[in-house]
């Protein structure tokens, strides 16, 4: 296992070289660059020329990006050219806040998606996997944004249950239980679009499995139904949903922009909006090198995770 998680790791330095190269052409193919943001009647040419040839915009976009990824490799990513402040910095004061609002929303996904593909799978063609899978197809088709919409108006504003934004009250006195409080909306809107998606999964490779013989054996010998399902069908079905979570995550993280937005959540995601509004180049290569890192080593774990789940399986 370890030769192949060497050869992993060779194959993943290229392929992250890849990803911040394309990240920063696409980001220098938009019309214009960031002094253009600081455009007003009082602000003369010139000073705008020296703010290019300070934010090193007027050399060559090669030297641009040599200069980037020398700096990275020092551990340095920069300076925000709209706040000046340093990008590594802005960087770990959002990661946090993102990082909770994934895993808490993807446990909930899960928690909720798991239960329900098993009973809709054990029960299939009832009235409940019907009932089961229409909620799935609702819970699929309602926009996170939307759904994240009405609860703020409905919860937050007319009922007055939850606080509509934000992640912890201003001028409150904070603690865990305020944050739990702000989470649970948004944790519910992600939750929602996770479970609606993996439900469908988790059935699917249930009824696969279910249909084996090893099961009809287990059952001849006496087993109970509940232990037939629970301590030989689940384990096996759930495999090929690893897989599947473990390409969730980088998707969550995208998705978790949208939802920062609508509940005013200080995550990555905000800062990305932010960075893109003002155009500010070094920030938005720091969180693509991020969701770079993210996605290479959500790859990683994934194929250990498989390994030490499925026996069959070996990276010899």
């Amino acid at each position: 296992m370890g030769t192949y998680f060497v050869r992993r790791i060779f194959i993943a330095i290229p392929v992250f070289f890849g990803i911040t190269v394309l990240s920063f052409l696409i980001m220098n193919m938009a019309p214009g660059n960031p002094v253009d943001m600081l455009i007003n009647p009082n602000i003369p040419k010139e000073l705008l020329e020296l703010k290019r040839e300070k934010f090193g915009l007027n050399d060559p976009l090669y030297m641009q990006y040599a200069n980037w990824l020398g700096g990275v490799v020092r551990g340095d990513l920069g300076y925000s050219f709209s706040s000046y402040a340093p990008v590594s910095r802005l960087i770990g004061e959002r990661i946090v806040p993102t990082l909770l609002l994934a895993s808490a929303s993807l446990l909930f996904g899960l928690l909720i998606a798991i239960p329900v593909g098993v009973i809709s799978a054990v029960k299939q063609n009832s009235k409940l996997d019907y009932f089961l899978t229409g909620m799935t197809f609702l819970g699929i088709s309602i926009p996170p944004f939307f759904l994240g919409l009405g609860l703020i108006y409905v919860v937050g504003i007319q009922w007055r249950w939850l606080p509509t934004g934000g992640m912890t009250t201003l001028g409150g006195a904070g603690g865990a239980g305020d944050v739990i409080l702000h989470m649970i909306m948004p944790v519910t809107v992600l939750g929602a679009a996770i479970a609606g998606k993996k439900v469908r999964y988790v059935r699917a490779s249930m009824l696969e499995v279910l249909g084996q013989d090893y099961l009809r054996t287990a059952r001849m010998k006496g087993l109970r139904e509940f232990a037939v399902t629970s301590r030989h069908a689940l384990r096996n079905a759930l495999i090929p949903v690893i897989a599947v979570v473990g390409a969730e995550i980088p998707l969550l993280l995208g998705g978790s922009i949208v939802i920062e937005q609508v509940f005013q959540w200080p995550g990555i995601g905000q800062l990305t909006m932010e960075a893109i509004l003002s155009r500010d180049y070094p920030t938005l290569m720091g969180v693509n090198l991020v969701a770079a890192c993210v996605v290479l080593l959500t790859n990683l774990i994934t194929d250990m995770l498989y390994a030490a789940v499925d026996p069959r399986i070996s990276y010899g």
